[in-house]
């Protein structure tokens, strides 16, 4: 679907409005009723808030209690720095792009928008997929854990994720994401064919090694479940322990890859196809699956974070403002 333009001004209905009236190329503007427009600042602001909470919690509890510093925790550490800064800086953009079609801002702002909203967000979602490394060595090689998984392997992985996202941010811009937009629209997802890269490495890459390694460690704790009950030989307690495990491995599965996929996959679909297809998905569509994407950075607080007990306890701490009155850095949260 080509950009709305306007080039002749003498064919223009009179009850289309424009975002530059005085261009000759001008996009459309889209009216929204000012009720549709109160609930999207409420959604989109609170979703925005709760994000940036969220994640400010997760970046303290790591930050200040000293067992919390760990190679595992610091990748959840970079993600949460991810996550965070995708409800500060790309949140507000998506609500202002949401409540109105129009863009009258520099371009350069627009573009440097842009190059945030796909730098952060892929940053996000490689960071997952390196945590779902940290865990298959966790899980399936504990032995070989300390020496794979150490100090040295945590920073390797946050700069390579952090690297990647900068280049591909900046590397799309280049490619052209941009092209073809009519005056006062900031980025219409015309993307040309050759962009699909980004869409590889930001989505298809990381979701198939998160795929893989969560199977495998699926299959592996399953394994290990049956083992124990087959050398305990308890009965139906045993059973019932292995049983427990199993739902409890199960769900924790079923959460991280069912958020994730839900979250990212109609959006980078849709981009893939939309070139393939001459751009026949609306942009409107597009757009809404860009928000529910983003809205997977609210989510993983709760996933990688708030699942674990010794965080709750950590983030009550910090709610209730007791790290503020004596120094529990060295507290034991586990």
């Amino acid at each position: 679907m080509e950009p709305e333009f306007i080039f002749n001004r003498t064919d223009v209905v009179k009850d289309i409005h424009l975002c530059y009236e005085s261009e000759n190329v001008s996009c459309i503007m889209v009216i929204t009723p000012s009720t549709i427009r109160v609930l999207l600042y409420l959604f989109l602001g609170s979703l925005s808030v709760l994000t940036m909470c969220g994640n400010l919690l997760v970046m303290i509890s790591i930050i200040y209690f000293k067992q919390l510093h760990t190679p595992a925790n610091y990748l959840i550490l970079s993600l949460a720095v991810a996550d965070l800064l995708v409800g500060a800086l790309v949140l507000p953009f998506v609500i202002a792009l949401s409540i109105s079609s129009c863009w009258y801002l520099a371009d350069f702002i627009c573009k440097l928008a842009r190059s945030l909203d796909v730098s952060l967000t892929t940053s996000s979602i490689l960071n997952l997929c390196f945590i779902s490394i940290d865990r298959y060595y966790a899980v399936c090689q504990p032995l070989r854990y300390r020496s794979k998984i150490n100090y040295h392997a945590a920073v390797i992985m946050i700069v390579v994720s952090w690297g990647v996202s900068v280049l591909l941010g900046i590397g799309v811009i280049i490619m052209g994401l941009n092209e073809g937009k009519c005056e006062g629209k900031c980025f219409s997802f015309h993307i040309p064919i050759s962009s699909i890269t980004a869409c590889i490495f930001s989505f298809y890459l990381p979701a198939i090694i998160m795929l893989s390694t969560y199977l495998k460690i699926f299959l592996v704790a399953q394994r290990q479940a049956f083992s124990i009950q087959n050398k305990t030989g308890q009965g139906i307690k045993s059973g019932a322990s292995v049983s427990k495990m199993e739902r409890k491995a199960t769900k924790t599965l079923g959460i991280v890859m069912g958020a994730f996929l839900i979250c990212w996959t109609p959006f980078f679909t849709g981009m893939t196809l939309n070139p393939l297809s001459n751009y026949s998905i609306p942009i409107p569509v597009i757009e809404t699956f860009a928000l529910l994407g983003s809205s997977n950075s609210v989510l993983n607080p709760f996933v990688y974070a708030f699942f674990y007990s010794w965080f709750r306890v950590a983030f009550r701490m910090i709610i209730s403002g007791k790290i503020f009155q004596g120094d529990f850095a060295n507290l034991k949260l586990f």
